[in-house]
């Protein structure tokens, strides 16, 4: 592991708007070297989201629906398809600056669900990456990105780059209600399903103990040293763009 800092925060329930505006101002802190690579670890209340190359044909459930069971739907600029992140889900924003060897999106996708399978493993679940690297690195590539169990997925993947750093990430079930799932065709394929640690388990671990240990086997995939934020400076990820 190099000695490169990954500033680790968690941020409890946040509304996907407010997640979203504080991942551009840090691209923008880290493009100048204001801050060093972060790792924002949160839920959100329910709200699906999609890319705007895929759109939403993957949505199911009409807009009078989604209000009448509290659950937004936002376009987002990230990749992938359609998918849903609400409370039970362990969610992890990656603001990170690639560098030489680390500039292959497909080596990041390995790195990060490596991170995981690593965490799921400590539970006794038995995972796998979907990511596969061709020779020319296509967008086939990333079709099956994150992390499954058998045929059902257990952890969603999707990042934006920009001057190769990165934000958007990744979103561990933990325990959260699956039927949302219903609302949508998950990632837009069909033939898969989605399940949750508590399913698996039939109890969800404890939830700090679970942090700690994903952010720490997320660190140790990017080989980067973790360095958890006190409580105290997480008032700064916070203030408005200068």
């Amino acid at each position: 592991m190099t000695e490169s800092p990954l500033e680790i925060a968690w941020l409890g329930r946040v509304g996907y708007a407010a997640a979203l505006a504080l991942q551009d101002e840090l691209v923008d802190r880290r493009r100048r070297d204001q801050v060093a690579d972060r790792l924002l670890l949160l839920e959100h209340d329910p709200v699906l989201t999609f890319g705007r190359r895929t759109g939403a044909r993957h949505l199911l459930a009409d807009r009078g629906e989604l209000a009448a069971r509290g659950i937004e739907l936002v376009e987002t600029d990230r990749g992938g398809d359609i998918t849903y992140h609400g409370p039970g889900q362990l969610v992890g924003y990656l603001i990170l600056r690639l560098v030489g060897s680390e500039r292959s999106v497909p080596r990041l996708f390995e790195r990060l669900e490596r991170g995981v399978v690593d965490t799921l493993a400590s539970y006794g679940i038995a995972s796998c990456g979907g990511t596969r690297r061709p020779a020319d690195a296509t967008a086939a590539a990333l079709q099956l990105a994150g992390v499954w169990v058998g045929r059902d997925k257990i952890c969603a993947l999707g990042l934006r780059l920009s001057d190769w750093i990165t934000k958007h990430g990744l979103a561990l079930n933990v325990d959260p209600e699956l039927s949302e799932f219903e609302l949508i065709v998950p990632c837009g394929l069909a033939d898969r399903g989605v399940t949750s640690m508590r399913r698996l388990l039939g109890a969800a671990p404890p939830a700090a103990e679970l942090r700690q240990r994903l952010a720490e086997d997320l660190a140790g995939a990017l080989e980067r040293r973790p360095v958890w934020l006190r409580s105290s400076s997480l008032d700064t990820l916070f203030r408005p763009p200068l």
